[in-house]
């Protein structure tokens, strides 16, 4: 028989009524049923579109006026999330917010975690009812492995669908609805680890602050973005003064609680719309997009006496008796021919005359 000797026949036999159908032909949609949802449960592009694909099916091929799936939250007693086909003509479980698995047949398959066969819905105490001419109802738990997800939910219109044979294939497609949405709860956790572990990659572990990694690619970032608009883009280098003798006086714990409390003050002069990063040893770098010369001096010299004022003991400076910090500024309007590291370099410069000059002190690069 061709595909289109196939299809026709399909569909003369979803012209007659369910209870119209001989054994075989119901057989047969089943197992078409399955093999869809099953094709859908590899290859769907999100779980809501899965589980909304699975109902829509369901509703559309059986006597089945409403079909739900009903997920759970993590410690399983509230149902938190519901995707449904189907027509409701009377009220039907709230679809926003949660609600207890105390309260209907869902809740009861819930908790027992065991499929529950409704065979008449006017008699049992805990059907809520959706649509009026529902006469039976078979709920089936969603379960991977020991995790309970939630509840397959199906309502027919007839008292006498829900057979052996149907039974087994809902149960089949409740296993299938289980391990997507598993997989798709693995594949969002190892994303959002992932997350983390690049988050964590961008981070200096000593200081806090943003490290070399993360301020080069900002730079380069920044660099383009404000080339386009024509607007200046700011560089503070800043440098410990006399970090080694520190050290050498107080002991490398002192020195990295001197660089953790530089660390902040960068962070807090870089909060609006800037980054704070280590650049490498006792060297801190900021950068300040949108910030002309005179802007970002006065954002180093606000940085230095901040320093200044924590007065951070330093007994081997030449300087003072604290810890002081020395500056160099730059700030340029991205052009089409240069590159970014010529920024870098001259607050690199700058740093070197404000040093060289005496420390404590700023200089912005000419």
């Amino acid at each position: 028989m061709d595909h289109v000797a196939a299809d026709k026949q399909a569909s003369d036999a979803l012209s007659v009524p369910w209870e119209g159908r001989d054994a075989i032909t119901r057989s047969g949609v089943l197992n078409r049923i399955l093999v869809r949802i099953a094709r859908e449960a590899l290859q769907g592009d999100s779980l809501d579109a899965l589980m909304q694909g699975i109902c829509d099916c369901l509703v559309a091929e059986l006597p089945v006026a409403i079909a739900s799936v009903i997920l759970l939250d993590e410690p399983g007693t509230h149902f938190i999330h519901e995707v449904y086909a189907g027509e409701f003509t009377l009220s039907p479980l709230p679809s926003e917010g949660a609600w207890p698995v105390s309260r209907g047949c869902a809740g009861r398959c819930a908790r027992m975690g065991v499929a529950q066969l409704v065979a008449d819905v006017d008699t049992d105490p805990d059907y809520v009812a959706g649509n009026a001419d529902v006469r039976s109802e078979y709920l089936i738990p969603i379960r991977h492995r020991q995790r309970m997800h939630g509840v397959l939910n199906l309502e027919s219109t007839q008292a006498d669908f829900f057979d052996a044979d149907v039974c087994r294939v809902f149960d089949a497609v409740a296993d299938l609805v289980a391990a997507a949405i598993h997989f798709a709860r693995m594949a969002d956790e190892l994303q959002a680890a992932n997350g983390k572990l690049e988050q964590l990659s961008m981070i200096d572990g000593l200081t806090g602050i943003a490290n070399r990694r993360h301020f080069d690619e900002e730079l380069q970032r920044q660099w383009l973005r404000l080339a386009g608009v024509q607007q200046p883009l700011a560089l503070l280098m800043v440098d410990v003064d006399a970090f080694k003798a520190l050290n050498d006086a107080c002991g490398h714990l002192y020195g990295d609680e001197c660089l953790r409390e530089l660390a902040r003050v960068c962070e807090g002069q870089a909060a609006c719309a800037g980054l704070a990063a280590r650049y490498g040893g006792e060297e801190l770098v900021l950068l300040l997009p949108g910030k002309d010369m005179q802007s970002a001096v006065a954002i180093a010299e606000a940085l230095r006496a901040q320093v200044e004022a924590l007065a951070l003991q330093h007994p081997t400076s030449a300087v003072g008796p604290f810890l002081t910090v020395s500056v160099g500024v730059a700030s340029r309007v991205p052009g089409p021919c240069e590159a970014p590291e010529q920024l870098l370099a001259d607050a690199d410069r700058a740093l070197y005359v404000a040093k060289a000059q005496g420390r404590n002190q700023i200089r912005r690069a000419e």
